[in-house]
């Protein structure tokens, strides 16, 4: 008996703000960039990629090359996003 796997996506399990804010602010707390710059295009494939894109001012290739694993996104390409989103970012005293 063979096993069949499917290719898991946390896209297809963030369906509500909450959802999609807790994943952002655990990606945050990792301080890991890359892990960050994933998260947000996991976020921004759940909520449509060409929308996201569009409301940031950047074409989807671009945005989807930007979050890409080996992508490094301007701090200008993050805050549209996040703006894009509707998420804004906060910092607090650690």
């Amino acid at each position: 008996m063979t096993t069949e796997t499917t290719i898991f996506d946390p896209a297809d399990f963030l369906d509500d703000a909450d959802a999609l804010a807790g994943y952002l602010s655990e990606a945050m707390l990792s301080g890991d960039a890359r892990f960050v710059a994933d998260a947000l295009g996991v976020i921004a494939r759940a909520k449509g990629m060409s929308k996201v894109a569009s409301e940031a001012g950047m074409s989807r290739e671009s945005l989807y090359r930007a979050l890409s694993p080996k992508g490094n996104p301007e701090f200008a390409t993050v805050l549209g996003v996040l703006k894009s989103l509707g998420f804004r970012l906060q910092v607090f005293a650690a």
